[in-house]
């Protein structure tokens, strides 16, 4: 019970996370189907209460393990949501994050029991409270992010070609990017090791697959070196 404050009214504490995946279609947002009340039926982010033992980071973790089942995806503090009135059952303010997860390491069965669906980030529903908002603002920082760090490789496979990476890209910022300019700069930053498997899936030929090198970037940092695309 509280001593000192209990004359103020109390308000919950709520987080959502914005979770971005990427496939052969481009880049995709989970959401789920509620199954409860208020908007029973209706499309939103994953959510839940903080709890009172959990700081904000611990309450992100839960929540993103309880849908996906995993718990070691890029996870980032977004923003908070406090406007009056976004939240038909009363005064519920809100912390958004937003996660990055590689779609092969999916688990069918959590997303089946939690009424969860990828969406195309063009083609996604419409959307419970202000969670558009949380969205677009995940997104936009996304955008500016992926340009200065390398980010974006916490959406690919472990294995991946150069023109997976640069749909990936092309995808996020909305862009077109020159083939021969983007292999050109990607492949002169020495991030990526080159494999000799070759994905056929495409051609008969084929195309080399890579990976990213994070130790290597890691000691880059430290010497100052710049991610740009």
């Amino acid at each position: 019970m509280m001593k000192f404050y209990s004359r103020h009214k109390r308000f919950l504490l709520a987080l959502d996370v914005i979770i971005f995946g990427f496939d052969e279609e481009g880049l995709k947002l989970l959401l789920i189907k509620r199954g409860f009340e208020p908007c029973k039926g209706q499309w939103s982010l994953m959510g839940g209460f903080l709890q009172e033992t959990e700081d904000m980071e611990q309450a992100a973790d839960r929540i993103l393990h309880k849908l996906t089942g995993l718990g070691d995806l890029y996870l980032e503090q977004l923003r908070l949501y406090s406007q009056p009135g976004r939240d038909s059952d009363g005064r519920i303010i809100s912390m958004a994050y937003y996660a990055l997860m590689k779609t092969e390491r999916q688990d069918s069965e959590q997303l089946e029991k939690h009424n969860a669906t990828w969406f195309k980030i063009d083609d996604i529903p419409e959307l419970v409270f202000d969670h558009k908002a949380m969205v677009d603002h995940a997104l936009a920082r996304l955008r500016r992010k992926c340009r200065t760090q390398p980010i974006g490789f916490e959406l690919l496979p472990d294995k991946f070609t150069i023109p997976q990476l640069q749909k990936l890209y092309e995808t996020i910022l909305g862009i077109e990017l020159d083939k021969r300019n983007f292999r050109k700069k990607i492949l002169s930053m020495e991030l990526l090791q080159k494999l000799e498997e070759k994905d056929k899936s495409s051609s008969r030929k084929g195309a080399f697959l890579y990976q990213f090198d994070k130790e290597k970037y890691g000691r880059l940092i430290g010497e100052g070196f710049s991610f740009a695309v």
